[in-house]
C-alpha cells in the first residue's frame, strides 16, 4: 500500500492515519469539518489536500449512519482500488450498500476493537491499535486484493486480525462493548444527584465501573442506533438478573431465617456467576487469563514518583504486567498497585523496600 484516503478524522480515523503515515504511506485526509482534517494533518496524520488520482485504499471512519452513503459516493467516483469502513457495527452498513445495488467486490467491513473516552483528532495516537483485535468481515464477494489491503492496514497499525461474520460481530460487540457502556452509564447516573458526602467516598471500584460512561453521548447514539436489537436483548437479560438479585436482597431483610438463607444463596449465586464470567475475559495480548499478584506501594503525589518505581522494578529484573493508581481521598498521596507474576512478588517487595518505598501489606 502506497496511498490511502481516510475520510473522517475523529479518534479512529486520525489514529489509523497516524499509523499509516509513520510507516511511509502517503495519506490524504477528508472530513465534513475541514478544520478537523487540518488539525489531523498538523499532527502528522497526512495531508488535507485531495489526492490527484485513485488511491490504493479508502478508509471510511464516519458514524455508522453515514457509512453506506460515504462509501457509495467514493465507489461511484472510483476513488480507490479498495474500500473499507471502521464502524462499530457491520451488518447494517453492508445491507444498505446492497440495497443501493453497488458492486461490493472492492469493499470489506472492518472494526478495530480499540478506543478511548476522548474523541476528535487530538485524541488520536499512532499506537492506538497495537496488539488489539481488528475484526474483518469479508464475504464470498470480497475481492482477494481488497482482503489483502485490509490485512496490510491491520499489520501497519500493528493490530491483530480477526475474521468474523458481520451479524455475529454485531452480536458480539453488543455483549462486550455496547451493553456494558449503557450499564456503566446507568451506574454513573446514580451519582448525578447523590449527596456530596457520599460522592466524596468514591474509590477505585466506582471509578472502574463508571470510566467508560465519560464517552461522548452523541457518538454513542450513533453506535446504538445502528445496533439496537442485540443490545436490547442483552439488557433485557440483565434486567432479569437485577430482578432476581433485588428479590434476594429483600429476602435478606426478612425476619424469617429460611428466607434470609434463600436470599443469601441467591446473592451468592449471582456473585459466583460473575466470577465465572470474569475468568473468561482474555488476558494480556488476548491470551488465556493468567494468575498475577499485586504489590501495593504508597507514593506521594509528586513528579517522577512513578518513573522511579518503574526504574527500581527494572533494576530488580521484574516485569510490571499492569499498574493501577488509587488516589487517597483528601490527601496528596496514593497507592500504586503493581501487578506481577507470583514468583516476582518477594523479589520486587524486597527491592522496593531496600530503596525506601513503603509497601502496603
Amino acid at each position: 500500500m502506497r496511498t490511502a484516503l481516510v475520510i473522517g478524522t475523529g479518534l479512529i480515523g486520525t489514529s489509523a492515519a497516524l499509523a499509516l503515515s509513520s510507516r511511509g504511506v502517503a495519506v490524504h485526509l477528508a472530513d465534513h469539518d475541514p478544520g478537523q482534517a487540518r488539525t489531523a494533518a498538523a499532527l502528522g496524520a497526512g495531508t488535507d489536500e485531495a489526492p490527484e488520482g485513485r488511491v490504493d485504499l479508502c478508509v471510511v471512519a464516519v458514524p455508522p449512519a453515514h457509512v453506506a452513503g460515504t462509501l457509495a459516493d467514493m465507489m461511484r467516483r472510483d476513488a480507490a482500488r479498495g474500500y473499507l469502513d471502521v464502524a462499530s457495527v457491520k451488518g447494517g452498513p453492508r445491507r444498505e450498500l446492497e440495497a443501493l445495488g453497488l458492486d461490493l467486490t472492492p469493499y470489506i467491513g472492518t472494526h478495530p476493537m480499540s478506543g478511548r473516552e476522548r474523541s476528535g483528532p487530538l485524541a488520536g495516537t499512532a499506537d492506538l491499535f497495537e496488539g488489539r483485535p481488528w475484526v474483518l468481515t469479508p464475504t464470498r464477494d470480497t475481492d482477494t486484493e481488497v482482503l489483502n489491503l485490509a490485512l496490510e492496514l491491520v499489520a501497519l497499525c500493528r493490530a491483530v486480525p480477526v475474521v468474523m461474520d458481520a451479524d455475529a460481530h454485531d452480536r458480539a460487540v453488543a455483549l462486550v462493548s455496547h451493553m456494558p457502556h449503557l450499564v456503566s452509564s446507568m451506574v454513573a447516573a446514580r451519582l448525578e444527584n447523590a449527596e456530596e458526602t457520599a460522592v466524596r467516598l468514591c474509590g477505585q471500584g466506582i471509578r472502574d465501573v463508571t470510566r467508560i460512561a465519560a464517552s461522548d453521548p452523541r457518538m454513542w447514539i450513533d453506535i446504538l442506533s445502528a445496533n439496537p436489537g442485540p443490545v436490547a436483548d442483552l439488557l433485557s437479560a440483565v434486567a432479569g438478573d437485577l430482578d432476581e438479585t433485588v428479590t434476594a436482597l429483600r429476602a435478606l431483610q426478612s425476619a424469617d431465617e429460611a428466607k434470609r438463607h434463600e436470599g443469601a444463596a441467591g446473592v451468592e449465586s449471582m456473585l459466583r456467576r460473575g466470577n465465572a464470567g470474569q475468568t473468561r475475559v482474555p488476558g494480556k495480548h488476548g491470551a488465556a487469563p493468567a494468575t498475577y499478584e499485586v504489590v501495593a506501594v504508597l507514593i506521594d503525589d509528586q513528579p517522577g514518583q512513578l518513573a522511579r518505581i518503574f526504574a527500581d522494578a527494572d533494576r530488580a529484573g521484574v516485569n510490571i504486567e499492569d499498574v493501577r493508581i488509587e488516589h487517597a481521598t483528601g490527601q496528596q498521596a496514593g497507592l500504586v498497585q503493581l501487578t506481577v507474576e507470583p514468583k516476582a512478588v518477594p523479589v520486587l517487595t524486597a527491592a522496593l523496600r531496600e530503596r525506601g518505598w513503603a509497601i502496603r501489606q
